[in-house]
């Protein structure tokens, strides 16, 4: 290939690379154009922020907050969780709050739409009994196989009739009186 001359294709990929370098300034600059200044800025739960701080502050928001799973994490509770999914749910229940409903509307209105696991500590219900039930049912039925193989009595050991007895020492004797040339 000639120095003059250029590799098929070449003028393509610079211009599709200038042409997105440009799209990426130009969304850029859009972007920093239609930024809403601080103040004016709604809260991410659709409530305003002084009524935000409020119920982010109360007793009750806390207390629903440890009641609740993170549906992510699934071992820690909507208060301890920083994924995205908790600070979701935290701000739904902001809403459902600031909407006058009460803890257990609340409770209601996310088991339904996310199943009873969103309940850090779910209820007694014929639905889950078996979970209930469960830990204890295997630790009876493990106690009683262990109850039953210690009462049952152990084989024992061949003992020899009296005839076989007598016989095995006899042959015993005869070994050791063939092997035996004199005292040593």
């Amino acid at each position: 290939m000639s120095p003059s001359r250029s590799a098929p294709g070449a003028g393509r990929i610079a211009l599709t690379a200038s042409g997105a370098l440009r799209a990426a300034l130009g969304a850029l600059l859009l972007a920093t154009s239609l930024a809403v200044p601080a103040q004016t800025r709604a809260a991410p739960s659709g409530v305003p922020p002084e009524q935000e701080e409020q119920l982010l502050r109360s007793d009750r928001f806390r207390h629903l907050a440890t009641e609740l799973r993170c549906l992510v994490c699934q071992n820690q509770t909507l208060a301890d969780s920083n994924a995205d999914l908790a600070i979701d749910l935290r701000n739904e229940v902001l809403r459902q709050m600031a909407s006058g409903k009460d803890d257990a509307q609340i409770k209601s209105h996310l088991v339904d739409r996310y199943g009873e696991f969103v309940l850090y500590r779910p209820v007694l219900s014929a639905r889950n009994l078996a979970l209930w039930a469960g830990p204890a049912v295997l630790l009876a039925l493990g106690a009683g196989v262990i109850f039953r193989m210690s009462r049952r009595p152990r084989a024992a050991a061949a003992v020899p009739s009296g005839e076989d007895v007598d016989a095995r020492l006899a042959r015993v004797d005869r070994l050791l009186d063939a092997d035996e040339p004199g005292p040593r």
